[in-house]
């Protein structure tokens, strides 16, 4: 046994990399005593069905890689059961780049963001393509446009490191943040006109007695 991904991903010439480097430590990960990071979990069903958005990749019959955006209300993909995820593929410019190179090669690899939490999974899978039937329709978002649905096997998913990632945000979630810190602008304000008013009244001269 070994951690899913490490099996998948570090090759032979990835390991002799990563001992050039110093990171021999990694290859402990693929020790017998390992085990682990191939069924989803509730921290990751509710990570993932919350994500308007992923980065994929698959893989050409000429063996070039092809990185693709794909985009969506939030809910639009969603978790089936432990390992198996599918999302609503929407129609984009119909150049079907990705979707031509699953039919050679099934592999693929996405990589899901949360940039204001900084946050990133990345899910290494087996994808099956198939039409929008009745059953499809369900795991859509109402209204949304897609034309097939892409049912994938998880063979392997890592929460990765939050090093480097920018905090970013959609209009929407700055409106909230913006917000937020409008309430928060707001009772500072008036518990500063408090206060100054506290002040104003200890600093009266008291009433001249008869």
């Amino acid at each position: 046994m070994a951690i899913a991904f490490a099996d998948i991903a570090f090759t032979p010439s990835v390991l002799r990399t990563q001992e050039q480097n110093g990171s021999g430590r990694y290859a402990g990960f693929l020790s017998e005593t390992r085990n682990g990071g191939d069924r989803l979990g509730e921290g990751e069903r509710a990570f993932i069905e919350a994500r308007d958005g992923f980065y994929q990749a698959t893989s050409s019959s000429t063996g070039w890689p092809y990185v693709q955006f794909r985009g969506g209300p939030a809910g639009f993909v969603r978790v089936l059961d432990d390992q198996t995820i599918a999302y609503a593929d929407l129609r984009g410019n119909r150049q079907y780049i990705s979707t031509g190179n699953l039919s050679d090669n099934d592999r693929v690899s996405l990589i899901l963001m949360d940039y204001p939490n900084a946050r990133r999974l990345k899910i290494w899978g087996r994808a099956e393509i198939t039409n929008m039937d009745a059953d499809a329709f369900d795991l859509a978002p109402a209204g949304t446009p897609a034309e097939r649905l892409v049912k994938i096997s998880v063979k392997a998913f890592d929460w990765n490191c939050p090093q480097h990632i920018p905090r970013r945000f959609t209009s929407e979630e700055a409106g909230d943040e913006i917000a937020a810190l409008r309430r928060e602008n707001e009772a500072l304000r008036a518990e500063t006109s408090a206060l100054r008013r506290s002040v104003l009244r200890s600093e009266s001269p008291l009433p001249k007695s008869r």
